[in-house]
């Protein structure tokens, strides 16, 4: 007859630094068992107390291994049970202090000292313009600049048509939400504008239906531009 296999049982092994989970021989002694919990916990085994409880959160153990000859089956342990690992003598193995980060000296740096090496992320934004430090496109770039425009200033408008002047009063310079950067909205003397001061539902200013208008501050010169008639009836328009 062939021996019988040894009965073993899976555990978990739990002591202050340590949880692992485990599979031991019924057969083995308690004292078997403390010398191989001490590769695992760092725990001497004459400093262990080993107590065995049904789960992580039992309030009181099912039963204490005292006794160092006797086997773990004399004691019923049973399949994912848990054995804890006290430390009698904490002082002399440093349990606890392997997760005890209060009294490890931490490397700080100042905001200038860390300013100052090129070792850093920060250093490596700077060098490769990423984020805060990337280039701003033009448009963002003339949207920061001051704008010289004056609201209730006397203008004219850069035309694409020869003597064909658009004068008119500024009644907004800002930003807006239909597009980026500074816009200055116009009222023209005549309706040849493309609103009344508002954009999408969004209003920055009152005037006639097609007297406003909003350009780009490069497209509008101020100066004394009095009113000017525009003649409509013209012959060469019908």
């Amino acid at each position: 007859m062939r021996p019988s296999q040894p009965i073993t049982v899976n555990v978990f092994v739990s002591s202050p630094d340590t949880r692992s989970e485990r599979k031991y021989d019924l057969s083995l002694t308690v004292g078997q068992l403390k010398n191989k919990l001490e590769l695992i916990t760092g725990i001497p085994p004459q400093n262990q107390s080993i107590a065995v409880y049904a789960s992580d959160d039992a309030p009181e153990p099912v039963v204490t291994l005292s006794d160092d000859n006797r086997p773990l089956g004399f004691y019923g342990v049973r399949d994912w049970q848990v054995l804890k690992v006290t430390d009698l003598n904490p002082a002399a193995s440093f349990t606890g202090q392997l997760t005890d980060t209060s009294q490890v000296d931490k490397f700080e740096l100042s905001e200038t000292e860390y300013a100052q090496r090129q070792d850093t992320v920060l250093a490596y934004k700077q060098r490769n313009k990423i984020g805060r430090f990337a280039e701003k496109p033009a448009e963002e770039s003339a949207a920061a600049e001051p704008v010289e425009i004056t609201v209730g200033a006397r203008c004219e408008v850069e035309s694409a048509e020869e003597d064909f002047r658009k004068r008119g009063t500024v009644r907004y310079v800002g930003p807006t939400e239909f597009a980026k950067g500074v816009w200055v909205g116009i009222e023209y003397d005549e309706p040849i504008g493309k609103n009344d001061g508002s954009v999408k539902g969004k209003r920055y200013f009152e005037c006639k239906p097609n007297c406003g208008v909003f350009v780009k501050p490069d497209r509008v010169k101020v100066g004394d531009f009095p009113v000017e008639e525009i003649n409509f009836d013209d012959d060469e328009e019908i």
